[in-house]
């Protein structure tokens, strides 16, 4: 079908229906009434509602007060936060002793957790900004000052190792007050330690005992860390960040201690060596030691060798003169080839229970013999102690952790290292023993004899069988030496001071008092003779005449008994059980009785 298109027509509207008609006229609107004036152009006053004027002032004034209320709960809160910030980060905050320190053991029932998780939190804190630290600057007065290696530290007081094995947190222990701080020990592989669980609580006696066994994460790990840490120094200190700003700090450009990084304190690095090393193959347990000094001697101001633990078997045999003079040249050989200008102190650390005469002469003449700077008096003890005060009968609990096997360490080893002190301190100024021609042939020290049923019986054996044995010894020695040797002895015992330190460590000693007696010579007196690292790199003693320095460490507790430490010899008094028992802020405390203490003596 063809497309058609068709068209719609739309119908056309009707008008006639529309409201208004079509045809009407409308009358035309005047301008005026269509004009309406923007309002921009109108008076101000058209248009305006006018209010009360007191219902402003009421308005305004609550508007007022709300901001001065909330000026001042700012205010307060801003006051508390500065307040609990300056409060929680002050060593001398009495919080640190008496809700963190118990908090920790409530929370972690083993102690070596409840000292694993307290170095966690220092470390954070401490990167934070947010640590505890020694406030006010109580050592620039200078009354504690000591002379120690060449170098003038702000206070005697340091910490043993143990508290940091790992280099996790040394700063934050320099932080804490002392002037040394002591890490490690440090082994060349890796270890684990002895079985867990290894460190048990006293806290009626502020007692340890722990049974380690020399668990490190290795000396290269613990170079990587100080490593690390030096490096952030010294790009903090704007000398970069790479090796050749490490040897730019290292060599002493940025005027501060290689190891500590802090003027006026030190960084002791304690080495060991592993279990597995055989202890009858002496080239072996030397290359140990040497390999750890090739690592870590570089960011330490004092090497320690540790010859003591009582936790690693037959490691205590290496105090023996042949072994330990071995030892310790290499050691002192190693450490005199240090990639930087200073090199590093060597001390070794001794056993309290190495106490005979006999012992305590072989371990002086090694030390003499190798050329090594000083000694570590102390360590933790196989004995157990009578617990204090006399008479006290320890709980259940502590009487059945009392017989576990390990190192113990509290209060009660004062007393034996105030006397052991001494005994080195004599020995140990007498000088090089081939050296010695007053009493002839026979005062020369006889090398300890050892009796290997005996140190097996000796470990395995309870305090009455150890007192037999040091009973015996005694008496032999007795018969052996001449009576003016002891007549001699008990003169100079009997010449000690009994309060005041020795001339040079003296913090209170007067120029009428040094005139009575010869002063003896600055601790740091070998630093300051030209050829002392040469014959130290050639590891003999025939040329070298220097003090020793002795460390003093086992049962510190206070600020009495650290100027008595002192007074009997040492240089430096070291805490470790008393910081665990006492907090942060126990270096502190311990300062601060001893100015007391110093104050009472010079009135």
């Amino acid at each position: 079908m063809p497309y058609r298109h068709t068209l719609t027509r739309r119908p056309f509207p009707n008008l006639l229906s529309h409201p208004i008609a079509p045809f009407t006229t409308r009358q035309p609107t005047p301008i005026h009434s269509c004009y309406k004036p923007s309002p921009l152009r109108q008076p101000l006053t058209q248009g305006l509602r006018y209010t009360s004027t007191s219902r402003n002032i009421a308005t305004d004034s609550r508007s007022l007060g709300t901001r001065l209320k909330n000026l001042a709960i700012g205010t307060s809160i801003a006051i508390v936060v500065a307040f609990g910030y300056y409060y929680v980060t002050d060593t001398r905050a009495g919080i640190h002793q008496w809700i963190v320190v118990p908090s920790l053991r409530w929370f972690y029932e083993d102690a070596e957790d409840a000292h694993e998780a307290g170095t966690r939190i220092l470390k954070a804190l401490y990167s934070f900004g947010i640590h505890p630290r020694e406030r006010g600057s109580p050592d620039k007065t200078g009354d504690l000052k000591v002379e120690v290696f060449g170098h003038s530290l702000s206070n005697p007081i340091g910490t043993s190792a143990g508290i940091d094995k790992h280099a996790d947190v040394p700063s934050p222990l320099l932080a804490l007050g002392p002037s040394i701080v002591e890490i490690g020990g440090a082994t060349p592989y890796p270890q684990e330690g002895n079985p867990k669980p290894r460190v048990f609580r006293l806290p009626s006696q502020n007692a340890l005992i722990n049974r380690y066994g020399l668990n490190s994460e290795g000396a290269d790990f613990v170079a990587m860390r100080l490593r690390q840490r030096l490096r952030e120094f010294a790009y903090t200190e704007g000398f970069g960040i790479d090796e050749i700003a490490e040897q730019r700090v290292l060599d002493g450009e940025a005027n501060v201690p290689p190891g500590s990084l802090v003027e006026g304190k030190l960084l002791a690095v304690q080495i060991a060596k592993n279990k597995f090393t055989p202890d009858d193959d002496i080239d072996a347990v030397k290359a140990d030691y040497v390999y750890c000094v090739d690592q870590l001697a570089r960011y330490a101001d004092i090497i320690v060798v540790n010859v003591s633990s009582p936790n690693t078997p037959g490691l205590r045999g290496l105090q023996k003169v042949e072994p330990l003079t071995n030892i310790l040249r290499g050691v002192v050989a190693a450490a005199s080839g240090t990639n930087r200008k200073t090199k590093p102190a060597i001390m070794v650390k001794v056993s309290p229970d190495e106490d005979t005469d006999e012992q305590i002469s072989g371990i002086c003449e090694a030390v003499w013999e190798a050329g090594v700077d000083g000694v570590i008096v102390g360590n933790t003890t196989k004995r157990r102690p009578d617990p204090l005060p006399a008479g006290y009968r320890l709980p259940n609990k502590e009487a059945a952790v009392l017989l576990e096997q390990g190192g113990y360490s509290g209060p009660q080893l004062f007393e034996r290292t105030v006397a052991l002190v001494k005994r080195y301190r004599r020995l140990l100024d007498e000088g090089p023993f081939e050296q010695s021609d007053e009493v002839g042939s026979e005062k020369e020290p006889t090398k300890p004899v050892h009796d290997s049923k005996s140190d097996e019986n000796t470990e395995g054996s309870l305090l009455n069988k150890i007192e037999k044995e040091v009973k015996r010894d005694a008496e032999v020695l007795k018969k052996s030496l001449q009576t003016t040797s002891e007549a001699q002895q008990t003169e100079e015992s009997k010449s000690q001071p009994l309060i005041r330190l020795p001339e040079r460590n003296s913090l209170f000693a007067s120029s009428n008092e040094s005139g009575k007696e010869k002063t003896p010579l600055s601790a740091s007196h070998h630093l300051e003779h030209p050829n002392t690292e040469t014959k130290r790199a050639e590891g003999k003693s025939s040329g070298s005449k220097a003090p020793k320095v002795i460390f003093a460490t086992g049962g510190i507790t206070n600020g009495a008994q650290a100027l008595e430490v002192l007074d009997a010899g040492a240089s430096i008094a070291m805490i470790y059980t008393a910081l665990v028992y006492g907090g942060v802020g126990t270096i502190s405390k311990i300062k601060g009785e001893m100015r007391d203490e110093m104050k009472q003596k010079k009135a």
